[in-house]
């Protein structure tokens, strides 16, 4: 018989015969030197490859091997591959908490007015505190700052001062007889700034407001006792 088909033969014996009997136990060796017999397939089964890894290791185009050849049949560490960092899974980041909003400080304020109250903050049909005395009595302001408006554009509160004090608070002093400031001047707590009266009401007195944020609040709590 012609050598080629004989050894086409042998090798398909090999490979039956391997298939049969189960793989071999594993050569830890990372070089292997070929013997009669062998197969490049029963070399990689027998070193837990596939015939492909086989044939990279060792750079083999074909399944073609002779007796004594030594193969590489384990990888070197250089060959190992790593994944690449683009294939690893990036753990997320948690998000940053919400930044919490600064409170904002509570205002200390003075009595506007030494007179009696005539009428307490009830949130519904009076916005303030309504002071008695007479007219042309003192009103100071309650806390520092710097005069918003000074006119008499709202009838119902007559003749009307308003007082910035900060980007939230701010205080209202209605029903003057005279207003001793005007629009802009900067204000000190305790300064006298208008003179009580009855303008757009039927009895003497002082309306007073502290507003935050634009909206009417008890000033009883901030003022001092």
């Amino acid at each position: 018989m012609p050598i080629f088909p004989l050894l086409r033969h042998y090798a398909l014996f090999s490979t039956l015969l391997i298939s049969a009997c189960g793989t071999a136990p594993i050569n830890n060796s990372s070089k292997y030197q070929v013997k009669a017999g062998d197969t490049l397939y029963s070399i990689a089964r027998n070193h837990n490859l596939s015939v492909s890894e086989l044939q990279r290791l060792n750079q083999l185009r074909d399944t073609g091997i002779q007796i004594g050849q030594t193969l590489a049949v384990k990888p070197s560490p250089k060959t190992t591959s790593t994944p690449s960092p683009s294939n690893k899974p990036t753990p997320s980041k948690p998000s940053p908490a919400p930044a919490a909003s600064k409170p904002t400080p509570a205002i200390s304020l003075i009595w506007p007015s030494k007179g009696p109250i005539l009428q307490n903050y009830n949130g519904g049909s009076n916005k303030g505190i309504d002071i008695g005395g007479e007219a042309g009595s003192p009103i100071y302001a309650a806390a520092s700052g710097k005069v918003s408006y000074a006119g008499n554009g709202i009838p119902s509160y007559g003749n009307l001062l308003i007082i910035k004090h900060n980007q939230d608070y701010l205080s209202v002093y209605a029903h003057n007889q005279r207003i001793l400031v005007k629009e802009g001047d900067i204000i000190k707590q305790g300064q006298q700034v208008a003179e009580m009266g009855s303008s757009g009401s039927n009895k003497v007195k002082l309306h007073f407001e502290l507003r935050f944020k634009s909206k009417a609040i008890n000033p009883k709590p901030f003022l001092a006792q």
